[in-house]
């Protein structure tokens, strides 16, 4: 039923304006559509990341949206530092740290925070 269909990300922010310089400043996403001071809607690829106002901004403890970003891992890190992105380290069975990229196998992931504390991250190989 739904297997077709393409599905979006809602990311809940405590300030949009906020938000905003990160997604946009940071990320390089573009804005496709917006509804005042409650949401920016952004295209990455084929998705689509809604970002709207919540009292409820950052309570989520787990990852929120994964781009994957394939064999350019490294360098789409770079690029984030480069703009201000702290990485996240985490202890994890499996996993050993390579810079700011856990790495398990032949996959590679970086985990980030936006403003609010929602978990991004991104994964390649």
């Amino acid at each position: 039923m739904l297997a077709d269909k393409d599905a979006a990300a809602n990311l809940a922010v405590r300030d949009l304006a906020v938000a905003k310089r990160f997604y946009e400043g940071m990320l390089g996403l573009v804005p496709v559509d917006a509804e005042g001071d409650e949401l920016i809607v952004y295209r990455s690829g084929r998705s689509l990341l809604n970002v709207y106002r919540s009292d409820y901004a950052g309570t989520n403890q787990a990852t929120a949206v994964t781009w994957e970003v394939g064999g350019d891992i490294d360098g789409v890190v770079r690029a984030l530092q480069a703009k201000g992105v702290r990485f996240e380290h985490y202890d994890m069975p499996g996993m050993t740290l390579d810079g700011d990229v856990h790495v398990a196998g032949g996959m590679k992931i970086a985990w980030f925070k936006d403003p609010d504390g929602n978990i991004l991250n991104v994964v390649g190989g």
